[in-house]
């Protein structure tokens, strides 16, 4: 099997580099070959490479810069999206694409589940559900994953944030009214690659979309008291956390207080579930 892999270096493409070993031919193709910046340019290069799986972990997350560039964001997380659905509609082969809790506003009092109704607040929510209408519309088989708070030891996240500013400042202030489930990059590659041995062995669920976060619900204060217990573990210095409101760390684009995603009706269609979040923290870490 061929498994084509939009996205070469995302912290999820990364993970599932490692994750899909001996699955099959598995190829990461970044911005030289495929640039999601450019949705049109995206088809000869799809029809040349013929896989039997095709997986687009490329994105715009950069949320607040996104609010300054939306032509670029929709193009990546919308057009492109789209236009690799459609190629694997014509290819007659599924695809696995990643979105985020970002389509949802955060004014439900309990975890959304699939059915909830979206409502962006922002430019990426809103090109990231554009993505998710535009896969639909195509017509090919496929897995569109929402996910939250993604984190891993490569690239840009708030676990490397947060270790590099915990150890040179005294002080740090961290929201602590905005709600998610921290996600380790290397879980939703594990989840993907056991979605897609259930598929190639006949025991897939139902096609559509999926809610697939960690276990479990912190805030981004709480998140940082995990990442410094673990400092404190190993002997490193530690700032003290000082809890504050979203109203006290404005942003160019407005985050969800509610991120919670109930992730049931994976488990319950393709037998797929996730550890702990404070579980996988300490996974990863080590």
């Amino acid at each position: 099997m061929k498994i084509l892999v939009c996205g070469h270096n995302g912290q999820v493409a990364q993970a599932l580099q490692g994750a899909l070993a001996g699955l099959g031919e598995v190829c990461l193709v970044g911005r030289d070959q495929f640039d999601m910046a450019r949705p049109e340019q995206l088809r000869e290069p799809l029809r040349r490479q013929t896989p039997d799986l095709i997986i687009n972990a490329a994105a715009h997350t950069a949320v607040d810069q996104a609010e300054n560039e939306p032509e670029l964001a929709f193009a990546i997380n919308a057009e492109a999206p789209g236009i690799v659905a459609e190629e694997a509609a014509r290819l007659g082969v599924p695809l696995i694409h990643y979105s985020t809790d970002y389509v949802f506003d955060g004014s439900k009092a309990t975890p959304y589940d699939e059915d909830d109704a979206p409502n962006p607040l922002g430019i990426y929510g809103r090109s990231k559900l554009a993505g998710e209408q535009a896969i639909r519309a195509a017509g090919a088989e496929h897995l569109i994953l929402r996910t939250s708070w993604v984190y891993s030891l490569h690239g840009r996240n708030f676990l490397l944030t947060m270790q590099r500013l915990l150890q040179e400042r005294a002080q740090l202030k961290v929201v602590d009214d905005q709600i998610g489930a921290p996600t380790w990059a290397a879980t939703i590659a594990a989840s993907t690659r056991a979605l897609i041995e259930r598929w190639q062995s006949g025991q897939a669920g139902a096609w559509g979309t999926y809610h697939l976060t960690a276990q479990g619900e912190t805030s981004w204060f709480g998140f940082a008291q995990a990442i410094g217990e673990q400092l404190k573990i190993r002997g490193l210095p530690c700032a003290e956390l000082l809890p504050i409101p979203s109203s006290e760390y404005p942003t160019p684009a407005k985050r969800p207080l509610n991120s919670r995603l109930d992730c049931s009706r994976l488990a319950c269609e393709w037998q797929v579930s996730q550890p702990h979040w404070h579980d996988a923290l300490i996974d990863c870490l080590k």
